[in-house]
C-alpha cells in the first residue's frame, strides 16, 4: 500500500509541475530565439494534434480520437499498476511518471481543445525538430525506464540481467513445471 501512496505523491508532484510549466510560458506567451546548449528552447506552441506535434486538427475526429485513446490509456496504466506489475516497485513508478504525463495532456485535451507545448527541441542528427511540454517527458522517460525494467530488471524480466535474477527465474520455472507434472499425474 505504501508503493501506491508513494506512486500516487510522485503522480501529483509531476502533474503539478506540467500543469504550472504549462499555465506560466502560455500566461506570458515565451518564444524564446536562442536555443539552450544549442539544443532546447522555450517556444510556446498550441498543439491540436498528437504528442511532439504530429499531426493537426484539420479533422475534428483526430482530437476526439486521441483524448478517447489517452483516457483509455489513464484507466489502463492504474490497472496495469495494480495486476501485472503489482509487486514490481521500480515499474510501479515508471507507470506513475507516464500516468502524470497522460493525466496532464488529458486534461489539456478536454479543458483547453488543444495541448500547451514549449520545449522546442532543435533538430539532432536525423531526429526531427518537435515541440513537447513537461508531460510528453513524463511519458516518453518513463517509457523508456519501463522497457528497460521489463527487459532486464528482476527475475520476471524478459533477459534478467543479474546472474541472480537468472537463477530465480530458472528456479520459479522449475517449480511451475513440477506443479504441472504432479496435476497431470493427479489427474490420471
Amino acid at each position: 500500500m505504501m508503493t501506491a501512496l508513494s506512486c500516487a505523491l510522485i503522480c501529483a508532484l509531476l502533474l503539478a509541475i506540467d500543469l504550472i510549466s504549462k499555465t506560466v510560458v502560455a500566461a506570458y506567451d515565451i518564444h524564446q530565439i536562442d536555443y539552450f546548449l544549442n539544443l532546447v528552447r522555450i517556444d510556446f506552441h498550441k498543439n491540436n494534434g498528437m504528442m511532439l506535434g504530429i499531426g493537426d486538427k484539420s479533422a475534428e475526429w483526430v482530437m476526439i480520437l486521441v483524448t478517447a485513446l489517452t483516457g483509455v490509456m489513464i484507466v489502463g496504466i492504474v490497472v496495469l499498476f495494480f495486476t501485472l506489475f503489482k509487486k514490481n516497485r521500480p515499474a510501479q513508478v515508471a507507470l506513475a511518471v507516464i500516468e502524470a504525463g497522460a493525466v496532464g495532456n488529458f486534461i489539456d485535451r478536454v479543458c483547453l481543445d488543444y495541448v500547451r507545448d514549449f520545449l522546442n527541441v532543435k533538430k539532432v542528427w536525423f531526429f526531427p525538430s518537435y515541440t513537447a511540454n513537461f508531460a510528453d517527458v513524463c511519458i516518453m522517460a518513463g517509457a523508456v525506464v519501463l522497457i528497460f525494467i521489463i527487459l532486464f530488471i528482476g527475475k520476471g524480466a524478459v533477459f534478467p540481467i543479474t546472474k541472480k535474477w537468472r537463477d530465480q527465474a530458472k528456479a520459479e520455472d522449475a517449480r511451475k513445471a513440477r506443479m504441472k507434472q504432479e496435476k497431470k499425474r493427479d489427474k490420471q
